[in-house]
């Protein structure tokens, strides 16, 4: 095995940190990055970003933050944090900067023999004996040359909060072709680099549509250098439960969130009958919960002052992973007038700005920018050649991406993808699954068959459907990250349960320091 070809596919956290498990585990591995950095969309923020979380709660389990970092650190802490990690690994060298995967083609089996398959690949081996299957990596350097790369297996690391921008549809000339100013994305304000970004949103009226993590970095940039003379608007159309802190009323959320206790609160893929009944009769403590978390947000924000409370309980925020820490001094900016809150389900352009649902005067402007997500899907199903593969890999919009353990597709061979599934702490979700995926390639368990896995996949679904609602695409593992990480510890043969003693185990919260020296702790 230690002599088998593994390709990764981008050098952000989940591809970094795969990357080093597999030279821990003796293979040759190929990073595959199209940028000149690693750190995926911490290569490239504006400059006011910062983690959503705690520096505890976002660490690698064997390579802890430097004591001089505290409290929720900032882009540039967490760029020397990853650049540290990738040197002390030697992950670097691995790395091929400036070659972008254009395209995946997997050749061995035709489609009609895999759909025939009882066990992942046929045989139920990881990587296909010799002659079998490989997969033809098509790179393009950035002097557009092309080359073509043989791999045993390969490792998706694409991330999906980058690539291909989601922007709302609009009726007919309701669009932004209607606008004589500019139109563009976040993604594209946070590529020229802080400098560049702040020359090029001064002296403008400036309109963000959007209410999460990078809408609020973005106004709170553009409120910076324009001031309350050319004040940022930002359209709402949803509201959200957005922080200031990872705490409530002084107890943090690893108190209410990320314990043992908390997650008897939900039915969980696959309990049994004892712990299924537990959380029917517990249920009515995730409504106490999620209204005590609502009440400190409503007292310590002016959320009802200017009409910012969501429609839906901070639980559903939390099981869909859908908040966001707010900037410093956030409000004081929209306080002073130098962002202005409108709420509005839907708008449209004209030729001098934007027009609200319900309103008939624009909001005269010269730049909008959409800070509305991304194509995730879209972007994970254009890098596969075959349009059955592509149909494959994403599923059916009316469920969850088909994700076994949330790494392996049941129906594509040799290959995994780390990084789609969110969590409230995608960093060390990210090194648990790449220390899973290293354990399979190693021959240290194997995967059941491939209906038993659809069957799994299906109690996810079901999950993600019940507690994200409308969401479940995002498969956020957020409120019961602990059980999911039960389930990965246990295939790899480790004792899941991390604490010392019962009441610790239950009540106290769970984090990347709880797995440290995993390998050493089996069942």
């Amino acid at each position: 095995m230690e002599s088998r070809r593994v390709g990764v596919v981008g050098a952000g956290i989940s591809g970094l940190v795969t990357c080093k498990y597999l030279l821990q585990k003796g293979f040759r591995p190929v990073v595959f990055e199209a940028n000149r950095s690693i750190g995926g969309v911490w290569a490239s923020p504006l400059g006011s970003t910062r983690l959503q979380t705690p520096a505890e709660l976002y660490q690698f389990t064997d390579f802890p933050w430097p004591e001089s970092v505290t409290g929720v650190p900032n882009h540039k802490q967490v760029m020397e944090y990853l650049e540290a990690y990738a040197h002390r690994f030697d992950v670097i060298r691995h790395v091929r900067f400036g070659e972008k995967v254009v395209g995946l083609e997997y050749v061995g089996p035709d489609q009609e023999e895999m759909e025939a398959w009882d066990l992942w690949g046929g045989t139920g081996d990881v990587v296909a004996g010799a002659g079998r299957g490989v997969w033809h990596v098509t790179v393009e350097k950035e002097d557009g040359a092309k080359e073509e790369h043989v791999m045993d297996f390969v490792v998706l690391c694409l991330g999906r909060f980058s690539g291909l921008p989601k922007i709302p549809s609009f009726s007919k000339n309701k669009g932004p072709e209607a606008f004589n100013g500019k139109v563009i994305h976040s993604m594209d304000l946070a590529k020229m680099g802080s400098n560049v970004a702040a020359e090029f949103v001064k002296g403008k009226r400036i309109i963000v549509i959007g209410f999460l993590k990078s809408a609020l970095d973005v106004a709170a940039e553009c409120a910076d250098i324009n001031g309350a003379e050319l004040p940022c608007t930002m359209i709402v159309r949803t509201k959200r439960w957005n922080l200031p802190d990872f705490s409530a009323w002084g107890i943090s959320f690893g108190y209410y969130y990320f314990n043992r206790f908390s997650e008897l609160l939900f039915h969980k893929p696959g309990e049994g009958i004892m712990l299924s009944l537990l959380a029917t009769l517990l249920s009515p403590l995730r409504w106490v919960i999620s209204k005590f978390v609502e009440s400190y947000i409503k007292k310590i924000t002016p959320i009802k002052k200017y009409g910012m409370v969501p429609d839906h309980s901070f639980f559903q925020a939390m099981s869909s992973s859908l908040f966001a820490l707010l900037p410093e001094n956030f409000y004081e900016r929209v306080k002073n007038d130098s962002i202005i809150l409108k709420n509005s389900k839907s708008f449209e352009f004209c030729k001098d700005g934007i027009i609200l649902e319900g309103e008939s005067v624009p909001i005269k402007t010269d730049l909008v920018i959409f800070a509305t997500g991304f194509k995730g899907d879209e972007k994970l199903r254009n890098i596969f050649k075959s349009p059955s593969l592509q149909k494959i890999v994403t599923g059916s919009l009316e469920n969850t991406v088909p994700l076994y353990r949330e790494c392996i597709n049941p129906r594509i061979p040799q290959m995994a993808i780390i990084g789609y599934s969110e969590s409230l702490s995608n960093l060390y979700t990210s090194e648990i699954r790449a220390m899973w995926l290293t354990h399979l390639l190693d021959g240290r368990f194997q995967l059941p068959s491939i209906k038993l896995m659809e069957e799994d996949v299906k109690k996810w679904d079901k999950y993600m459907k019940e507690y994200s609602h409308e969401y479940y695409r995002r498969s956020s593992i957020g409120i019961i990250h602990i059980w999911y990480n039960d389930q990965l510890c246990k295939d790899m043969g480790y004792n899941p349960k991390r604490k010392k003693g019962f009441l610790s185990e239950l009540f106290m919260p769970y984090g990347p320091n709880d797995y440290i020296g995993l390998e050493s702790k089996k069942e």
